[in-house]
């Protein structure tokens, strides 16, 4: 008879639909809410997605997995609530919890302890947290999506476990080390990350959208091409990316399609058909290593009548010097294609902030022109090791993208149509800490939407007192009026757009809620405490921030190099 080794994970939902990922210790049948779906095999792991169809809106649906007839979930003498499938309602309250950046270590000393008591500390996870309250409450006050925004696993970071399986199998004395090496160690990697009974449980029964960063593959993956290219000489880096990009579709994208999608993807179809899809998932993914073209990891869900796109930012990145762009032409035409349209709320999802604090845009945006040339071929060598050494990678750091984003936001906030959003939000993880800007437009834009950077990291990875004070005095004004006056003398315009900080930065491990009601949203930011004396150290979440959105539109005045007033094109990229 067939077990159950991982999941049962509810991804995709929507009103009347969903899909459930399992995986299972062999070949067998799956079966949820008399729905059906045979295994489909991977150098030799067996995986089965089962899609359900005609459920009714708004309504908790318990049930339980058989695997060929056989009852696996839950298990005996559960102590967790029933799980079940939660349909989006069709109109009504929405709670969308998001977060990143989430190691997976033992939930005990010493890696409970601070990183300043303990280089292995990693304090408590927030997810964690989030549990011990949900099993408090009725069912009808837990999140109805989680949005998991990036660094799932951290395949150069891994878990104690994991690192005795890799010991076991390889020599750690040669590269690529204690870091994860293959499809095999990646499957243990998300095991470990998933199996641990609290986080079991919530997949079981939160919806769980994701979208990866650079830790689910390598640290700084993808920064430029220069790394790329130096990456590329390793004789371990093409199984290590094989295996990343081979196991990312199969544990986390293959659950944010709806099912719609999935019966026009064809590469899910001859994975469902082949013996063992090994081979097939391995050149799938060189080939997606080496190009961008015709490959999308870009997605949306509807949400009601919220709009979320999810925007990949690192596997689509075209890194040719003068032509760097977070994703290639055609997957920003379908970014845009899914952001305009009436709807009450847009959420732009992406892993790497696109509003960061005024001082690191500029710096960021200075060293893109310094490494493009600006000031000569030498100082573009030095910018490189720059850009590499201290992460100068997101969105400030791909101009042209930028810059493209925020028409594309301005665009949205007019409405083309004579409807705008109430509110637009970026959703973003990545930088260790969390905060809230308001994002403002230039006098006579248009505007009527709300404009809001949300950032929420880490889930369980906090920072060190030292790195939390550099991140501090980077955000402060005088180091605002250095970075810009750089980034002015090496000829880089001032953003199309304004923004100011509204509250942060907090660095806890920590939980971020939009409350959706109509056209009104309240954001709230939550952080991880230890519970009571003698109880396990997950039993806490104290909230840092409540605000409500979608209230006004900030105009900021135009500076000399001000854009005009008038929208940027959305369709601009380049």
């Amino acid at each position: 008879m067939a077990d159950l080794v991982l999941g049962p994970a509810v991804r995709y939902v929507s009103d009347t639909e969903a899909n459930v990922w399992l995986e299972a210790d062999g070949p067998c049948e799956a079966a949820i809410l008399d729905h059906r779906a045979s295994t489909f095999c991977v150098n030799g792991h067996h995986y089965a997605l089962v899609e359900i169809h005609g459920l009714e809106p708004g309504r908790s649906h318990p049930y339980d997995v058989r695997l060929d007839g056989e009852r696996v979930w839950p298990p005996p003498d559960d102590q967790f609530p029933p799980c079940a499938i939660r349909t989006l309602p069709a109109a009504g309250p929405l709670r969308v919890a998001f977060g990143s950046c989430r190691v997976s270590v033992p939930h005990e000393e010493p890696y409970t302890l601070r990183k300043d008591e303990d280089s292995r500390g990693r304090e408590i996870d927030a997810l964690f947290a989030l549990v011990a309250r949900m099993r408090r409450q009725p069912d009808e006050e837990w999140p109805h999506v989680m949005l998991l925004l990036g660094d799932q696993v951290y395949a150069d970071e891994v878990s104690p476990a994991t690192l005795d399986f890799v010991r076991s199998r390889r020599d750690v004395g040669r590269p690529p080390g204690e870091e994860v090496a293959d499809y095999e160690e990646y499957t243990r990697l998300y095991s470990e990350s998933w199996l641990d009974p609290a986080m079991r449980w919530f997949l079981s029964t939160a919806p769980t959208s994701m979208i990866w960063d650079d830790h689910d593959v390598h640290d700084d993956w993808n920064t430029s091409l220069s790394w790329l290219e130096a990456m590329r000489a390793k004789p371990w880096w093409e199984t290590r990316i094989a295996g990343a990009i081979a196991t990312y579709w199969i544990y986390q994208h293959l659950g944010n399609l709806s099912p719609r999608e999935l019966a026009q993807d064809e590469l899910w179809q001859r994975v469902r058909d082949s013996d063992d899809a090994g081979d097939l998932l391995r050149e799938f993914a060189l080939q997606a290593d080496r190009e961008t073209e015709g490959t999308r990891w870009s997605f949306f869900r509807d949400l009601g009548r919220t709009r979320l796109v999810m925007m990949d930012s690192r596997a689509g990145r075209v890194l040719t010097p003068e032509r760097r762009s977070m994703v290639d032409d055609d997957e920003w035409r379908w970014i845009v294609e899914h952001s305009l349209g009436d709807f009450d709320h847009l959420l732009l999802g992406t892993s790497l902030p696109v509003f960061l604090s005024r001082s690191m845009h500029h710096m960021e945006a200075w060293n893109e022109a310094v490494c493009e040339g600006a000031w000569g071929a030498r100082a573009a060598r030095l910018g490189e090791r720059l850009r590499q050494g201290l992460d100068f990678e997101h969105w400030a750091a791909f101009g042209a993208s930028f810059r493209d984003l925020c028409g594309l936001i301005q665009a949205a906030a007019v409405g083309g149509d004579g409807s705008a959003p109430a509110s637009i939000v970026a959703l973003s993880g990545d930088v260790h800490h969390a905060y809230l800007a308001e994002i403002g437009f230039p006098p006579g834009s248009g505007a009527r939407s709300a404009v809001y950077q949300a950032v929420c990291s880490p889930v369980r990875n906090p920072l060190e007192a030292r790195e939390k004070r550099a991140i501090r005095a980077a955000m402060s004004r005088p180091a605002g009026i250095v970075a810009r006056t750089l980034a002015r003398a090496a000829g880089v315009d001032d953003p199309p757009l304004g923004w100011r900080m509204c509250g942060g930065p907090w660095f806890d491990n920590q939980i971020a809620t939009l409350e959706i009601d109509g056209r009104s949203m309240v954001m709230r930011l939550e952080r991880a405490l230890p519970g009571e004396e003698g109880q396990q150290p997950e039993r806490e979440l104290e909230t840092v921030l409540e605000r409500p959105a979608g209230l006004t539109v900030r105009a900021t005045a135009g500076s000399r190099r001000a854009p005009s007033p008038n929208p940027p094109a959305p369709l601009g990229h380049r």
